[in-house]
C-alpha cells in the first residue's frame, strides 16, 4: 500500500482564521499601496474590456461578455462577486462567439471570489472558511460552439439556469475547434449558488467550448456544486485543482471527447462523487480522456468515487486513489449501457493504483447499479489495478490556495 499523501478528516475539524493584512504574500509587480478603484460591472459587456490587477471589480448580478466581445483580465486582478440568489445571482457568462483572456501566472494568479472575502488588491489569501463557506455567488461559464450530445435535432442547447428566452446561453454546434480564448492561473472560490431552482452551478461550466479553447492552471475551491463540469465540447484542459466541492469533483455530460490531463481531487464532508460520468443524450457520439489524476476520499463514507451512468465512454489512465472510506466508496457502473461500454472497451480503465481501506479488496471497490442486469464481472477493472499509477504531478498546483493553506 502507498503511504497515504493526505489526512482530511484531521484537516476537516480544524478551523481556518485568516487575515488580509500587509504581511498576505502580494504578487511581484503589484504595489498593495498603489491607488485603485472598486468598478461594478452588470449586464452585457457590448465593447471589449480590459480588467486590470489595481483595481477590484465587483459583478453585480449575470455580467455576460457578448458575442464578437473580448474580455482581457490582466495577472493578479482579483473579482468579486455580489451576494444574490437565482436570478439575481452573480455570475461571469462568457457567449459563444466572446473570448476571454484570462491569463494569469503562478505567482499573480487571476481570483474569483465572494465580495464577502476580505482579500484585498494584491493578496492571494482568501479570508473565507475553506468548507463552510462555499456557495457565496455563481461561478464562471464559458459557452462555446464545438458539439454537444442531446435531444435537439440542431446540436444546441442552453446552460443550466439560463432562460431560453434571454440572448444568451446557447450552447453547441460543429465547429471542434472553436476558440473562447485562453484561461491560466485561475482560483474560483466559493462559487456555486443556484441561478434557478435546483440549478446550482459549477466552480467553471463549460458548455460546448472547443480544443481552440485554452484552459490550464485552474483552481476551484470550496464550491457548493461541482468544481468543473463539461457539457460536451473538445477542450482540453489541464492541471485541475479541486478542492471541498459539494457535489462531483470532475463531471462530464453530452458526450465531451477532450483531454483532462493532470487533476487532484480533494473530497471533503459534503462532497458528492470525485468523478460523476455521463454518456451521450443525442446521437453525437463521443469519448473523453482522463489522464495522470490523484483522489483523496477524505475518508469520507458514502462518496462515489466515481460515478458512469447513461452510457458513459471514455478512458482513464494512471489514476491513484487514496484516503478511502471503508463503507460505501466504488466505482460505480450504473446502467446496462455503461455496463456494455466497460465489455466492449469503450468505456476503459489503465494503471490504477488504490489504496485500500482495511478489510476491503478490489472486488469490493467495483460496484453495479441496481438496473444493470447484462453478465458482468470486474475482472477487466481488477487487471488494470496495481502498482504503475502514480496520480497526478502534484507540484503543479504550488500556487494554489489549497496548497497555501495546508490542505494537502
Amino acid at each position: 500500500m502507498k503511504k497515504t499523501l493526505f489526512s482530511l478528516l484531521a484537516l476537516a475539524t480544524l478551523t481556518y482564521t485568516t487575515s488580509c493584512s500587509s504581511d498576505d504574500p502580494a504578487g511581484p509587480g503589484i504595489d498593495p499601496n498603489e491607488p485603485g478603484e472598486t468598478l461594478v460591472k452588470t449586464g452585457i459587456l457590448e465593447a471589449d474590456e480590459t480588467w486590470t490587477a489595481n483595481n477590484i471589480y465587483v459583478l453585480d448580478g449575470r455580467v455576460v461578455v457578448n458575442e464578437g466581445v473580448t474580455l482581457t483580465i490582466e495577472p493578479g486582478t482579483i473579482i468579486k462577486a455580489e451576494d444574490g440568489q437565482l436570478s439575481n445571482a452573480s455570475t461571469l457568462i462568457v457567449d459563444q462567439g466572446a473570448k476571454l483572456i484570462a491569463n494569469g501566472t503562478a505567482e499573480q494568479p487571476i481570483i474569483f471570489t465572494s465580495i464577502n472575502d476580505e482579500i484585498a488588491t494584491g493578496e492571494v489569501e482568501s479570508s473565507l472558511d475553506p468548507i463552510a463557506d462555499a456557495g457565496q455567488w455563481g461561478g464562471v461559464i464559458v459557452l462555446g460552439k464545438a458539439p454537444i450530445s442531446v435531444a435537439n435535432s440542431q446540436g444546441i442547447d442552453y446552460i443550466e439556469g439560463i432562460p431560453s428566452d434571454l440572448p444568451y446561453g446557447e450552447y453547441g454546434g460543429t465547429d471542434a475547434s472553436d476558440n473562447s480564448g485562453s484561461l491560466k492561473y485561475i482560483s474560483i472560490r466559493f462559487s456555486g449558488v443556484a441561478l434557478e431552482q435546483d440549478a446550482e452551478i459549477q466552480g467553471l461550466t463549460l458548455g460546448g467550448v472547443g480544443n481552440g479553447t485554452t484552459i490550464e492552471n485552474i483552481e476551484i475551491y470550496s464550491n457548493q456544486d461541482d468544481g468543473i463540469e463539461w457539457f460536451g465540447g473538445t477542450v482540453n484542459v489541464k492541471n485541475v485543482i479541486v478542492y471541498g466541492q459539494q457535489d462531483d469533483g470532475l463531471d462530464i455530460d453530452q458526450a465531451y471527447s477532450g483531454t483532462i490531463e493532470n487533476a487532484l481531487v480533494i473530497q471533503t464532508i459534503n462532497s458528492g462523487s470525485a468523478f460523476e460520468i455521463d454518456g451521450p443524450e443525442g446521437n453525437e457520439a463521443g469519448a473523453f480522456t482522463m489522464k495522470n489524476i490523484t483522489v483523496d476520499m477524505g475518508g469520507q463514507s458514502e462518496q462515489l468515487i466515481a460515478d458512469f451512468r447513461d452510457g458513459a465512454a471514455g478512458h482513464l489512465e494512471n489514476i491513484y486513489i487514496t484516503n478511502i472510506s471503508a463503507d460505501q466508496s466504488s466505482v460505480n457502473i450504473n446502467d446496462n449501457p455503461s455496463a456494455n461500454n466497460f465489455l466492449d472497451n469503450t468505456l476503459s480503465f489503465a494503471n490504477w493504483t488504490i489504496d485500500l481501506p482495511e478489510g476491503k479488496t478490489i472486488s469490493d471497490l467495483f460496484t453495479l447499479g441496481e438496473q444493470v442486469t447484462v453478465p458482468v464481472d470486474n475482472s477487466g477493472f481488477i487487471d488494470q489495478v496495481g502498482e504503475e499509477g502514480t496520480g497526478a504531478d502534484l507540484s503543479a498546483f504550488d500556487w494554489t490556495l489549497t496548497k497555501l493553506k495546508g490542505l494537502y
